[in-house]
């Protein structure tokens, strides 16, 4: 089985954890989502969900990754993905996990391997699967949100992402503990604990 992540970078929205089993044939037809144009990894994505044998896809909120730290929001996230695959009856036990870090710190059931998207075939389909998953909901977010650019960004740093940061402050979403906050003005979102207002 594999797992991938997709909005460690982001500055808005969620961090998102894809888990894929793949069936015991030789999968084709999957790449690292990184290597896909949109309208390609969106159709690796649904060649995923007609042959995978189970996929559990979960998420950490902008406020848990505040609140715990990526590391742990990665785990919370991985672990909704998990138990995801349970409640479809399917639990792994071998993971490969792309990266070099065991954020799930399941022991031995975890293999980290660095670049596992561009080389485990489970792994790009799970990267693919989380990267059209967080894709779609922030560009629901650019709805309520317009001035960031999310519909194209989604929440990435980006050139309209930072001009609007700097003239509006954040949004609702936006993680408020990351270090470019530290020289924003905070219109109509209050600073978390200990963050003065410039």
């Amino acid at each position: 089985m594999g797992i991938d992540e997709v909005g460690r970078g982001a500055w808005a929205g969620p961090v998102t954890v894809a888990a894929v089993v793949p069936p015991a044939g030789h999968l084709r037809g999957v790449r690292d989502s990184k290597q896909l144009a949109r309208e390609e990894r969106e159709a690796a994505a649904a060649r995923v969900l007609s042959w995978a044998v189970a996929i559990g896809i979960g998420h950490a909120s902008h406020e848990e990754c505040d609140e715990l730290g990526m590391t742990a929001a990665l785990r919370a996230a991985g672990r909704r993905a998990l138990a995801q695959l349970a409640a479809q009856g399917c639990e792994p036990d071998r993971i490969i996990l792309d990266g070099n870090h065991d954020y799930l710190r399941l022991g031995a059931r975890v293999t980290t391997l660095i670049k596992a998207d561009a080389t485990s075939l489970a792994v790009a389909a799970a990267s693919c699967v989380a990267k059209v998953t967080r894709d779609a909901l922030m560009r629901e977010e650019a709805e309520h949100f317009p001035a960031y650019g999310f519909e194209s960004n989604v929440g990435y740093p980006a050139p309209v992402h930072k001009s609007a940061l700097a003239w509006y402050g954040p949004s609702s979403i936006h993680r408020r503990s990351w270090i470019f906050m530290d020289h924003l003005s905070w219109r109509g979102v209050p600073p978390p604990p200990g963050r003065l207002f410039l």
